[in-house]
């Protein structure tokens, strides 16, 4: 069993033990935890342990899409974008027609990015509208 480990080590190709600088979670973060880049730290990894790892600067801003561990490398699958609205949560409506822009509470019936279509309900009227999400909490409708 023993020559085979040494066969197989000896057959793997050049450079799979080259180590590399990687940045790695310093803490869990659960999943929908939004990420910075004081979240990670850099350790030495193998190079082929941290192909595809995502750097600190691209993963800042980003939610994560599960729960991952301490010490874990974080590749672009485990992010996305930001959720600036969430279901159920209070937002503000902007109706825009023409030089017309009509402010009004509602809810999120989806969630989603910025630039994301989402559906909302108007608080007054119980009327659902289709609307694009502009920031945190607001949701654009353009054609009402």
């Amino acid at each position: 069993m023993q020559s085979l480990i040494a066969l197989l080590l000896a057959a793997a190709p050049a450079g799979t033990g080259a180590m590399v600088d990687a940045a790695v979670l310093d803490h869990a973060v659960r999943k929908g935890d939004r990420l910075d880049a004081q979240d990670f730290r850099i350790e030495q990894k193998p190079a082929i342990a941290a192909r595809g790892a995502v750097t600190r600067e691209a993963a800042s801003g980003m939610e994560a899409t599960r729960a991952i561990p301490a010490g874990a490398i974080v590749r672009a699958s485990d992010l996305a974008p930001a959720q600036l609205v969430r279901r159920g949560e209070a937002v503000v409506i902007r109706i825009l027609n023409g030089p017309l822009a009509i402010t009004t509470a509602g809810r999120a019936l989806g969630g989603g990015a910025k630039g994301d279509t989402v559906r909302v309900v108007t608080n007054a009227t119980s009327r659902t509208l289709d609307g694009q999400i502009e920031s945190a909490g607001t949701v654009r409708i353009l054609n009402p």
